[in-house]
């Protein structure tokens, strides 16, 4: 009877404890509630995002914008690495201001505006009030020379959208960087078997979120509207919205802590500068622990002690970050590479009229290009539950279950081997088209010169690339949370967000360089079409890229075993993390 009362008081550290734990329900019971109700605003705002970045590159390449296809990828690859690369910013808002409850709810306000935005620049009206009339394009076919610069033209409506998409990539961030720690808290009393096994139902949960997206919302962006697509993620929004204030009576809330940011900073001045140390900070140094005990905030040797770790977990972040630049092509280059591969027809017309063959093409609903995202999605969704209670059950009994840092490097090979598989058919492609034996198809209201190869052979790199996600991935999610000390766990998984965004980034840049004349993805006498592109000499430069920081990635994670395995170092971190 007097534990249920105890919990109705605020803990030390200001948490505010679940109302609910008033009432009759076990504090396990309601944790999981909890847990369970992340789960389930998780799932519906990846579903949302998912409906947003599956289809990016068709929608920008449509006939409403008419965006040239390196172009809309290298958008949807800048979109995807902002929603990453500003993980940090939530991050700090949440640690000095707000908390992360109130981030994520605010955060989910944003969201809800951005993608009402992106809902008005489908229709005519929005589009003109927003961005204006669309200028008329030129009548001829092709470019005249190779050094024509009117691929580097800014497309129609460039500003409004990419200020939507920056609206929508900050909130998906702060959300993504919160409730995955919101999330963890719920249940971090419960032992780290409770933290492991949420983190892969977590992951897990981002993909069902993204098969719902991808069989229902896909569809209708790519086969019947648009308008009928954004309007369904604006309603997942505003549902994850109410799911989130629905459950707050069973949350665990944290109130802002500060930031470390700061401070991280100062010292790592100090470490390249030690002359420049002041007085007032050395004084903490010398404090009585009676005294440091009245002071806000960790005292200079736990600062040092959270240096000493961001130092070494840096590194071994950093080196994922060419795998980032590797999985993002999931959702821009793969994307562009399967609207020029033969998409069959789920509904099939037999004209009599030969000459109408094509036009009727267009009363046919095609099989969704993002679907071949399924195959990575339905590898997560079968594995993780078989590896939560199977697999690593069973290797946790031998005493053979692989370190965080051991999967990440076996993610990291089969990141490798799905590019290569990239790179392989899209070389088959291009054989194709330099025999001139292209297959006409008409995607929504646009029309693809496309090779006849199945599109298919696009699903070994899909399921490779799935593969990857619950080698290196969800470990990295586990691998951040856990190692990073308790007062700097938001910021070390805002870095690590953010890191992904910086692959996606470099990948976008990438795309850009080589977009220059000259370059592998320069072809502007193929306006809209890839076709006269060497998109596979660029799936090898990032095969290589991964390779050789494979190589560096195993060598850090070694040292960085080697380093925890030592007793002084481990009795250190556990003081921090305790």
């Amino acid at each position: 009877m007097s534990a249920p009362r105890a919990q109705e008081q605020p803990s030390r550290s200001g948490e505010r404890q679940p109302l609910v734990a008033r009432g009759r329900r076990s504090p396990r019971r309601w944790r999981r509630t909890a847990a369970a109700a992340v789960l389930l605003v998780e799932m519906l705002e990846r579903a949302a995002f998912f409906g947003v970045t599956s289809n990016l590159v068709l929608y920008l390449n449509s006939y409403n914008f008419n965006w040239p296809g390196e172009q809309a990828s290298r958008a949807t690859l800048l979109f995807l690495g902002a929603s990453y690369l500003l993980a940090p910013v939530g991050g700090w808002l949440a640690d000095v201001y707000l908390g992360r409850y109130l981030t994520i709810s605010l955060s989910l306000v944003l969201y809800l505006a951005a993608s009402g935005l992106l809902l008005t620049t489908i229709t005519e009206d929005g589009r003109k009030s927003f961005c204006g009339e669309m200028p008329e394009l030129p009548l001829e076919p092709a470019c005249p020379s190779a050094d024509c610069p009117g691929s580097w033209s800014s497309p129609y409506c460039a500003t409004t959208l990419y200020l939507v998409l920056l609206l929508l990539a900050l909130a998906a961030s702060s959300v993504r960087s919160n409730l995955t720690s919101f999330g963890a808290d719920q249940v971090m009393d419960l032992g780290r078997d409770a933290t492991r096994r949420f983190f892969n139902w977590f992951y897990w949960s981002i993909n069902l979120g993204a098969v719902l997206s991808l069989l229902v919302v896909a569809f209708i962006e790519q086969n019947i509207s648009f308008l009928y697509g954004y309007s369904i993620i604006v309603g997942l929004v505003g549902l994850a919205f109410f799911i989130f204030l629905f459950a707050t009576p069973v949350f665990i809330t944290k109130p802002p802590t500060g930031s470390q940011v700061s401070t991280m900073l100062k010292l790592a001045f100090q470490s390249c500068c030690p002359r420049r140390h002041s007085s007032r900070d050395s004084e903490g140094a010398h404090l009585l622990p009676d005294q440091r005990s009245h002071q806000w905030g960790p005292s200079p040797q736990e600062d040092m002690a959270n240096f000493q770790v961001l130092v070494k977990l840096l590194p071994v972040m950093v080196t994922l970050v060419p795998y980032w630049m590797v999985y993002f092509q999931m959702q821009s280059t793969y994307v562009l590479q399967g609207l020029h591969l033969h998409i069959p027809n789920i509904f099939r017309t037999n004209p009599s009229n030969s000459s109408l063959a094509l036009r009727s093409e267009n009363n046919n609903y095609r099989i969704p290009e993002a679907w071949l995202l399924l195959a990575n999605v339905v590898v997560v969704l079968i594995l993780v539950p078989v590896k939560d209670h199977l697999i690593d059950p069973l290797l946790l009994r031998c005493k053979l279950l692989p370190s965080a840092l051991q999967k990440m490097a076996l993610g990291m090979f089969f990141g490798f081997t799905s590019i290569i598989a990239a790179g392989v058919l899209e070389k088959e492609r291009l054989r194709y088209i330099a025999a001139n034996q292209t297959v006409p198809q008409l995607i929504g209201q646009d029309l693809y010169y496309a090779a006849p190869l199945s599109i298919w052979w696009q699903i070994p790199q899909y399921l490779l690339i799935g593969i990857s996600e619950i080698f290196a991935s969800i470990p990295g999610l586990e691998f951040a949370y856990s190692e990073a000390p308790r007062s700097m766990q938001g910021a070390i998984m805002g870095i690590f967000f953010c890191l992904s965004g910086v692959g996606s980034l470099l990948g976008s840049g990438l795309v850009a360089l080589l977009s220059l004349p000259g370059g592998w993805m320069h072809c502007p006498k193929d306006f809209g079409n890839i076709n006269n592109c060497q998109m596979d000499l660029y799936f090898f430069l990032l095969a290589g890229i991964q390779a050789v920081t494979a190589v560096l990635f195993l060598w850090i994670a070694g040292r960085y075993e080697r380093t925890r395995q030592d007793p002084a170092s481990q009795s250190s971190s556990n003081r921090v993390r305790g």
